[in-house]
């Protein structure tokens, strides 16, 4: 399908409703997270719900990387608070950093899932490579102009997706 990369293989309301459970039983061991508006607003620091969902995906026998586009000083303390590797300043949709998060995970593409709030960031970098992902709704509707503009260039592609994963 035209723009495949840029298609989710499945949406959830949240980070935090994805039935892991199912993920597990059907062969994924790696997780990739992008942070702002995925996990927590933006900005924010990890919240006691993440730091409950990693502790419950670790004891599950997942492997979870941070991946985002961010720089050290706001990735490291929350990877560290969530108990999670991380992959700052991951130049998402490229595939480098993907692969640079999956080294770290000991993982390849049809074993990782990637979980993100972002098209043409968290899922087309998923999708470049073959990976499993997740759109989830971002949490806040606050964000910066770009990230405002990349959204306003979202929606006819959701609209496109999700009418013709209707029909399939």
């Amino acid at each position: 399908m035209l723009f495949g990369s840029l298609f989710p293989k499945e949406e959830a309301l949240s980070a935090y409703t994805v039935d892991y459970e199912r993920l597990y039983a059907a062969g994924y061991r790696g997780l990739l997270f992008d942070i702002d508006n995925t996990l927590v607003m933006h900005g924010a620091p990890a919240t006691p719900e993440a730091v409950s969902l990693f502790a419950h995906l670790h004891r599950m026998g997942f492997r979870t990387c941070l991946i985002s586009n961010n720089r050290k000083p706001r990735v490291a303390p929350f990877a560290e608070a969530v108990g999670s590797a991380y992959l700052e300043k991951a130049g998402k949709p490229s595939k480098k950093g993907m692969r640079r998060a999956m080294e770290v995970l000991e993982t390849s593409p049809k074993e990782t899932v990637l979980i993100g709030d972002q098209l043409f960031t968290d899922i087309w970098a998923a999708g470049r490579i073959g990976m499993y992902s997740i759109l989830v709704q971002p949490i806040h509707p606050k964000e910066e102009i770009q990230i405002v503009l990349k959204r306003f260039l979202e929606r006819p592609l959701l609209f496109f997706y999700r009418c013709f994963r209707k029909k399939s």
